[in-house]
């Protein structure tokens, strides 16, 4: 599932849509990275440590000496596209969550009119990732 998704910002305001985004991208894995990971260093068990799995990253960290850890990362690597894929909707199944709970106990970003979207000219939130109405990546600092 992507993050753009409707299941993960139906319901929410153009605000909340912009707040979904920012902190999504910052909680989001990358795929091409965690089989990487799994290749080359997955005898020292990286590929768990960048998935937020510390128990086994320990585990193979305790085991890098013996190189069973490198041929289990490079098996591995076959199925840490799925993993990542299912870490990010995990991800942007708990970011929508705490965001639609915020808003439930009347929290409401603050707008400031005085920023605009380079590319559609909306009002921004400050310190927003991305514009509500365009979903175009923004510095995220107001305009002077």
């Amino acid at each position: 599932m992507n993050y753009t998704d409707p299941l993960y910002t139906a319901g929410m305001t153009e605000h909340q849509r912009a707040w979904f985004y920012a902190e999504y991208e910052q909680a989001r894995r990358d795929e091409v990275v965690g089989v990487l990971l799994a290749v080359f260093l997955g005898n020292f068990g990286l590929h768990h440590f960048y998935l937020r799995r510390t128990g086994l990253g320990v585990l193979y960290l305790l085991f890098s000496w013996t190189g069973i850890p490198a041929i289990l990362g490079f098996i591995e690597a076959f199925f840490m596209p799925r993993r990542v894929r299912i870490y990010n909707a995990m991800q942007a199944s708990y970011i929508a969550g705490q965001i639609r709970a915020s808003s439930a106990f009347g929290y409401q970003p603050a707008v400031v009119s005085s920023a605009a979207c380079p590319a559609c000219g909306a009002a921004l939130t400050t310190g927003a990732g991305f514009c509500p109405r365009c979903g175009a990546a923004t510095t995220g600092q107001p305009a002077a």
